[in-house]
């Protein structure tokens, strides 16, 4: 297993809310700041539409860790509560996920406003790093 894991690279999804955390992204990109390749960025018009099954999904087809980003902070939220939707959900999963034997810290949520493409670019390095530590999801769950 240890020879299996030398090259990996964990896969993670970020669901990203439209008005903020994506615009915040772009920022990034276009500010040339460094990142992890390993995040693959979902535009979402909300952070409060990112479903339970979506976060599921992500992780049955390979991701090792699931991001959402919302708004600058929960009451900013361009659809106003859906910050909070986001917050419960996210507190339910990783409930769920701690049950069934599975780090929660593989979901994390972060409020990023357009204008923190260098927030953005550092919640990728770390959470990537985080991901990293932990393993590939499936090694450890199948």
């Amino acid at each position: 297993m240890e020879e299996r894991n030398k090259n990996w690279e964990p896969k993670i999804i970020a669901f990203l809310c439209k008005y903020c955390a994506s615009a915040g992204a772009d920022l990034a990109g276009v500010s040339r700041l460094k990142y992890p390749a390993n995040i693959l960025p979902i535009t979402v018009p909300c952070s409060g539409s990112v479903d339970m099954q979506f976060i599921v999904r992500a992780f049955e087809m390979g991701a090792d860790g699931v991001l959402i980003g919302g708004c600058h902070t929960p009451s900013d939220c361009h659809f106003l509560r859906g910050n909070f939707k986001a917050l419960k959900r996210v507190s339910v999963m990783k409930e769920l996920l701690r049950q069934i034997g599975i780090e929660p810290q593989r979901i994390r949520l972060e409020w990023i406003s357009a204008t923190e493409g260098k927030k953005f670019a550092e919640v990728a390095r770390e959470f990537t790093e985080e991901i990293r530590k932990l393993g590939p999801l499936g090694d450890k769950h199948e």
